[in-house]
């Protein structure tokens, strides 16, 4: 495949305002480049502040309901992703340059910022094949000319994609991310609303947390919302929004987790306060905005969680 030079979306620019710069990152053998619209800075360990030594007022809005985003918080996915989608490419001998001897491949550092600027996967999908073209595959032995077809294609690419990462999941290699579990029993223990988040596949997300999370805690969420519920992805705020109206509390006392840029932004724009756990692919990005950043949530409590959010309300 030819070598092109291409822009995603300057997604997280509301994050970082005024610090723009680009630079190209390569994918491993699709060979295909995009800039990056935002500059990224290292987030640190552990951001949050001594909330305890100063402790909001008794009359300070109170934590109602926690939500979770799924993939790279209750779990870290973006590698069993990509390897998915790459296997869905492989299979359907995805090719975006005719004379290309092997099927598209996302590479790990192209699929980082792909994911940490797009949410979704079919959104992923239709922003490359724009940039890049149309592909032919066993699917469209030609590529796809009208709207109809080019959808049929995500579609049938993200179902197979979809059912392989099911079984990445159900292989039981996978574990949740440090802290999760204990953290949602607490939030359940103490009478606080728990809900989940993702902009994922409904079904994946669901087989997801039957597996990492169990069943009893599964069916215990008081909110349960994956991509297919709403109309916009992530950055966009409408799943968070949708969460508060369906769990009957005020957005401002709703406090969210999670991994990246875009989700944060999604949060901040529902009128959420949001924290961070970061992960590897997501660990340089700028988390201005969220009230604290940690590497996971192994030594996070709900009472300090409790006293940050009452603290942000009250200071602003």
């Amino acid at each position: 495949m030819a070598s092109t030079s291409i822009v995603l979306p300057a997604v997280a620019t509301a994050a970082a305002a005024g610090t723009a710069r680009r630079h190209p990152v390569s994918s491993h053998r699709s060979r295909s480049r995009f800039v990056l619209t935002t500059r990224l800075r290292r987030a640190r360990p552990l951001v949050a502040v001594s909330a305890a030594a100063s402790p909001a007022p008794a009359s300070a809005s109170s934590l109602d309901a926690l939500i979770f985003d799924c993939d790279g918080v209750i779990l870290e996915s973006e590698h069993l992703h990509r390897q998915a989608y790459n296997d869905a490419f492989a299979h359907f001998g995805v090719r975006c340059q005719p004379d290309a001897a092997d099927p598209l491949y996302w590479g790990e550092a192209f699929y980082d910022e792909l994911q940490n600027q797009i949410g979704g996967g079919k959104p992923k999908m239709r922003w490359y094949f724009g940039e890049n073209g149309w592909p032919s595959s066993k699917i469209f032995e030609t590529p796809p000319s009208t709207d109809a077809d080019k959808e049929k294609l995500v579609d049938i690419i993200q179902d197979w994609k979809t059912e392989r990462y099911k079984e990445i999941i159900k292989s039981g290699t996978v574990e949740p991310r440090p802290g999760v579990l204990r953290l949602m029993d607490e939030v359940k223990g103490a009478g606080i609303k728990l809900a989940v988040c993702s902009a994922a596949t409904k079904s994946s997300v669901i087989m997801c947390l039957e597996n990492l999370i169990g069943l009893e805690r599964f069916n215990g969420l008081d909110c349960f919302l994956a991509g297919d519920d709403v109309k916009q992805k992530k950055p966009d705020p409408s799943i968070y929004v949708t969460a508060a109206k369906k769990l009957g509390v005020e957005t401002k006392n709703c406090l969210v987790v999670e991994d990246s840029v875009i989700g944060l932004l999604a949060a901040k724009g529902a009128g959420m306060s949001c924290i961070i756990t970061y992960t590897p692919s997501t660990a340089n990005q700028d988390f201005k905005g969220a009230i604290a950043t940690y590497p996971d949530l192994s030594n996070v409590r709900l009472e300090d969680l409790k006293l940050l959010l009452q603290e942000y309300l009250v200071t602003g």
